[in-house]
This record gives structure tokens, sequence and C-alpha cells, in this order.
């Protein structure tokens, strides 16, 4: 009689690199965090620096439908109060061409964009996703946080108490990450372990936020 065979339990990890083929890593069995280790070229961070600085109101949000992978993006909307701004051109280009990758990437055929303006948290604890996949950069500001498989029990995700105050990592300002959350097939137990940075009363972060609807 045959023994049955039990399903092994992906080794859970998360990989880097500095181009942008470092994104594809999170099609990978086990792959939870993605990062495109980049340097934001200057004319986009000092676009980000001005809006900061600007402290002007920004939490902007569009759906994105593509017909097909060489559909070019339709972010008429997005930051349009910024458009009189030096950079705006640029920094929508990155954009549109963050969001086809993404859509390449995935067979997205829809995806949610959130660009926001924070001066303090939006997710202040310790958490997971749930979603499929969500791409994050910071344009401005620092960037998100998160940890390595086994720095916290998943159990205590909503104790404040259990958090770590060592061993966190962080994604800086430019770089790109991909992150799994809890929908992903595959990965319902294992979502990437995040959080937004605190921050200090005078600091502000520009984030793009990229959600797979479809």
């Amino acid at each position: 009689m045959l023994a049955p065979v039990i399903p092994l339990r992906p080794v859970i990890r998360q990989t880097a690199g500095e181009t942008p083929l470092a994104l594809s890593e999170i099609l990978e069995d086990g792959v939870n965090l993605a990062l495109w280790q980049r340097q934001l070229p200057l004319h986009i961070a000092e676009f980000g620096a001005l809006l900061v600085a600007l402290n002007e109101p920004l939490a902007d949000a569009l759906v994105i439908e593509l017909a097909n992978e060489d559909a070019v993006p339709n972010l008429q909307g997005l930051a349009a109060s910024c458009r009189d701004l030096e950079g705006y051109e640029g920094f929508i280009a990155d954009v549109a061409w963050l969001v086809s990758a993404f859509a390449c990437l995935l067979g997205a055929k829809r995806i949610g964009v959130r660009l926001r303006l924070l001066d303090k948290a939006m997710c202040p604890r310790f958490h997971v996703d749930h979603v499929p996949v969500r791409l994050i950069t910071t344009y401005a500001g620092i960037g998100s946080q998160w940890l390595r498989e086994g720095v916290m029990d998943r159990r205590k995700l909503s104790q404040a108490q259990a958090e770590p105050h060592e061993r966190i990592e962080q994604i800086h300002c430019g770089e790109v990450a991909l992150l799994k959350g809890t929908q992903w097939h595959g990965n319902e137990a294992y979502g990437l372990i995040h959080r937004s940075p605190a921050l200090k009363a005078d600091e502000r972060r520009l984030i793009l936020t990229l959600d797979w609807l479809a």
C-alpha cells in the first residue's frame, strides 16, 4: 500500500533585486515579497518633495480597465490638482509604467490605483492584506515596514504588545514592492506581515498602491 503524499509547506521567503525583473519573483511559490531596489529619477523625487512641501490634501483613487496588455492606462484625474507643478508629467508617466508592468506581470484587467499624501500612519499595526497581491511604493518620505517569517506570531497580529521592536525591515523611498496577501492561491496563511511607519509631527509621505481587482 502506498503511503499518503503529504504536501510540503512552502519555504516562505522574500526576494530583492536592482532591476524591474526582480518583481517577477512574486510569481514563485513561497515568495511573499518581491522588491525592486530602485533609485527614483531626480525629477520624480523632486516632484514628490514639492508635493510634500505644499502639504495640500491628496487622496485619489481610480479603477483602471485594460482591454489588453498593450492598452495605455488612463490616469486622467490622478493628482489633477498638481498638474501645473514642475515634474507632474514625468511622475504620471512613472505611475503609468508601474500600472502597465503590474498588469503585464499578473495578467490583470482591472487595477485599483490609490495615491495618498499621509501625515500619519495609515495602518500602524502589523497586519496582512486580504488581497491577492498589492504593489506599494513611496515617492516621498519613509517607506513601509515588514517582518520576515517567524519574527512575530501570526496569531497575535492584532495585539500591540506582541509586536517586535527589533528585526523590523524597511522598504526605502522609491523602491517598488509587491506584497502577496491571503487571497493568493497557496499563500492563504502566509501574507506578508507589514505596517505603515510611524511619522513625526512634521513628517509626511507620498504613497502609491496598486491592487489586482480582476
